[in-house]
């Protein structure tokens, strides 16, 4: 009704920042979308302006207020999402020194690589390495390459962490992030000193913020320079924000035993839950505490997916474009169409999804992307389709490795905004070769922020007690099981052809 109280669930994406307004049935009143703009200094760099951020935030917000045409006196709670790990080196009172390294930032693959050959007992929650998109490799690689810059930042924190701060005009950290991406990790005494140490990132410490919460923590509320910004009341409760993926978890209800979420966006995201630890496997790592404190969270992932396709319209798809708009539709509606046309397996083309390296199983910075198998015979549907198959192949990969390492896999709910393609996503049930679950809410992310933001503001008691209200599971997709042995025989192309790469790449520039 008119008067019934609503949350705002902010999502910082790569691509946009949308703001959702949703209702404590989970249903999604309205949202607010601003676009963000990346940078691409040279191969494998990424960088975005904080500054940018803040002021699509508040274009957002303003657009899901407009939208439903609601007052900000029903706003009860903010909750926040974002990119994991985009870093951001600035003063005390958030003035960014310098663009912010994005997620898929991979320049500090050296710096990766020192830290893993220390061999330190946290290394063992992240397989083994870390990846040159995490808080330590970039903080080093700043420390070496820009060390005046370095030494001025006061803070050298996250973008959840500086939206938080721009929110509440207090500094924090985010247990969720610092579990996952920071190697921190309650059972090895917290902060891994000695790694820290070992690397010569001892001053770091200084840099972070003291107070460190769990995901979703209330307690802290809009300061009034930002509700001013926003248009909304300060003194409004502020959930601690968290990742993206992890928010979209939440959104999506996966947090039974076995589940699994697969949050499609720019990137794609797997995770799983899990009582025990699963290790060995080829995953990102198993992080304890990180959404719910007493349990591990299995995360595994594929740099680029929605990118790549972002990167296939930009620069080949002119004619859908323009079809596109004389239709009035979205140009991946054009492109879905001639996709679908196409046979599965796509008339033997195989691609690898390596554009921005590899996360998962490979934890391969230098690995890059691949089309194998044109002839002239091939069109925009059939490379079109290969890249949804190469995209739905890296997932089959990740689930078989984490599989064979312990992990007992059950539902696959999939969400985030690559869950809009009918096709996309019976391509994901028939590569997998088992069912898919939809949820209602295909932005889980912001829906899970503003979950967190309905328990902060008291409508529930925990995130439990919030999913069973607000997600519901209302689609299933089943695989045709006709297309197995296409897929079967894709699968193991897409693997070989990683294989057959390896010798033949180049390395990326870290100067």
């Amino acid at each position: 009704m008119g008067s019934d109280p609503l949350l705002l669930g902010l999502d910082v994406g790569t691509q946009s920042i949308r703001a959702a307004l949703v209702d404590p049935t989970g249903q999604t009143i309205s949202y607010g979308v601003a676009p963000l703009e990346t940078t691409y200094p040279r191969p494998s760099w990424a960088e975005q302006d904080p500054i940018g951020w803040w002021s699509a935030a508040r274009s957002a917000v303003a657009g899901a207020l407009r939208s439903a045409d609601v007052s900000p006196d029903r706003i009860v709670g903010v909750g926040l999402d974002s990119t994991a790990c985009t870093v951001v080196a600035c003063r005390d009172d958030g003035t960014p020194l310098r663009p912010a390294l994005l997620w898929m930032d991979q320049r500090s693959y050296r710096e990766a690589e020192a830290i893993g050959v220390t061999g330190d007992p946290a290394l063992k929650y992240v397989s083994g390495r870390v990846s040159p998109e995490w808080m330590l490799p970039k903080a080093l690689w700043l420390k070496r390459n820009e060390p005046e810059l370095y030494d001025q930042a006061d803070r050298i924190v996250e973008c959840t962490n500086w939206f938080m701060f721009k929110l509440t005009g207090e500094w924090s950290l985010s247990l969720n992030h610092c579990a996952v991406k920071w190697n921190y990790a309650r059972p090895e005494g917290g902060w891994p000193r000695a790694l820290i140490h070992a690397v010569g990132l001892d001053d770091l410490l200084d840099k972070w913020p003291d107070r460190i919460e769990p995901l979703g923590q209330a307690g802290a509320t809009l300061c009034r320079s930002a509700a001013e910004a926003l248009g909304l009341n300060p003194g409004t409760p502020v959930a601690q924000g968290g990742i993206d993926a992890y928010l979209g978890m939440i959104g999506m209800g996966a947090t039974a035993a076995g589940d699994v979420a697969v949050i499609v966006g720019s990137s794609t995201c797997h995770l799983a839950q899990s009582s025990g630890g699963v290790f060995g496997s080829g995953a990102a790592g198993c992080y304890p505490d990180a959404t719910v404190e007493g349990l591990y969270t299995l995360e595994a992932g594929q740099t680029a997916t929605g990118s790549i396709l972002d990167w296939y319209r930009r620069h080949f798809a002119a004619a859908q474009q323009a079809e596109a708009e004389d239709r009035g539709v979205n140009v991946y509606a054009v492109l879905d169409e001639l996709a679908d046309a196409v046979p599965p397996g796509a008339e033997g083309l195989v691609v690898r999804d390596d554009w921005q390296g590899n996360r998962s199983p490979y934890k391969d910075p230098a690995a890059r992307g691949a089309i194998v198998g044109l002839s002239l015979a091939h069109g925009p549907g059939h490379l079109f389709r290969a890249l949804y198959e190469a995209t739905a192949c890296g997932t089959r990969h990740i689930l078989e490795d984490a599989a064979a390492h312990g992990l007992d896999v059950g539902r696959i709910i999939v969400g985030g905004g690559g869950a809009k393609s009918r096709l996309w996503m019976q391509i994901h049930a028939d590569v997998l070769n088992r069912p898919i679950h939809l949820p209602r809410e295909t932005e889980s992310c912001a829906l899970g922020s503003a979950m967190t933001a309905a328990v902060a503001a008291g409508l529930f008691a925990d995130l439990d007690a919030a999913a069973r209200d607000m997600v519901i599971l209302d689609r299933v997709v089943e695989p045709d099981r006709r297309n197995a042995p296409v897929y079967d025989e894709l699968f193991a192309r897409y693997a070989r052809l990683y294989v057959a790469l390896r010798d033949s790449r180049v390395v990326p520039s870290a100067d």
